[in-house]
């Protein structure tokens, strides 16, 4: 069973001055952060862009985290190690789940994503985390996203494409309780296709659609980070995130721009040589 969004062994070109460099954001302010996650594929980008502009991270992850020594290695169950991890942190991204549909959906999928969660939540809450950045995915729109009208954007109804989707769904539901009912801040996070392994890459450069809803490793270090960095004022957001389509916008960047300061930087099939260990060329 996955509890990160992929797995360890992404080529990141990182050196031991990341740990340690000056801040990099616009405003210079550290943040204390933890991701959950830590160590797949989405969790690492994240881990060294934070790094990269100066914040404070600690990571979470049933995987030891490559490139980050301050790191849990934990289940989403023990509680007493969320408890522990929570202690002073500002603000939480939390990646950790199982990240497609599965045959074993009571046994692999709700025990990260629905369980896990519960605990992830109310760990941040006792313990005083003031922002949590969730991470969705844009299947929650997913049968729209073939068959238009684009771009989709957050007041779009919902059309998942499975169980995964759906525990998505549920996420998103219970970030905004938690905005209104512990006037926490919550950003939730659609995000497009960031993929695992050569064969996701294969699935992409094989359909069109796909192409479109790329999100290539570095892209979404930035998103999160400019989640991160958005202002204190944010109660409640819905965002998408992709790389620049190939052909067609499908989902609406706009309030990622307006909220995190996030403008993607690559396209298709950029950043795929960080997941293979060579570019893709169609």
């Amino acid at each position: 069973m996955l509890t990160s969004e992929g797995k360890a062994g992404i080529n990141w070109p990182i050196n031991d001055s990341v740990k340690y460099c000056r801040p990099m954001n616009d405003t210079g302010e550290v943040k204390n952060v933890l991701v959950t996650g830590s160590a797949g594929r989405i969790g690492q980008a994240v881990v060294l862009e934070l790094l990269q502009r100066g914040h404070l991270v600690q990571g979470y992850d049933q995987h030891p985290s490559p490139n980050l020594g301050n790191a849990f290695v934990a289940e989403l169950s023990n509680l007493e190690d969320l408890a522990k991890a929570m202690d002073g942190v500002e603000i939480l991204v939390h990646l950790a789940a199982t990240p497609d549909d599965v045959d074993d959906v009571p046994g692999e999928l709700f025990p990260p994503n629905i369980n896990g969660l519960y605990h992830v939540m109310e760990a941040a809450r006792a313990s005083g985390v003031r922002r949590i950045v969730l991470a969705s995915s844009g299947q929650v729109n997913w049968f729209r996203s073939f068959n238009g009208p684009w771009p989709i954007d957050e007041k779009a109804l919902t059309t998942p494409k499975g169980w995964y989707a759906a525990t998505k769904m549920f996420l998103e539901s219970i970030g905004y309780s938690y905005s209104v009912n512990h006037g926490m801040s919550v950003i939730v996070a659609r995000l497009g296709w960031c993929p695992r392994d050569e064969g996701q890459v294969r699935e992409i450069a094989a359909e069109m659609n796909f192409k479109d809803v790329y999100l290539s490793p570095g892209d979404a270090g930035r998103f999160f980070a400019g989640c991160v960095e958005a202002a204190d004022d944010v109660s409640h957001a819905i965002l998408y995130a992709t790389s620049k389509p190939v052909h067609t916008l499908r989902y609406d960047l706009g309030r990622a721009k307006v909220i995190a300061n996030y403008e993607p930087q690559e396209q298709w099939p950029d950043g795929t040589e960080i997941i293979t260990g060579q570019r893709w060329e169609d």
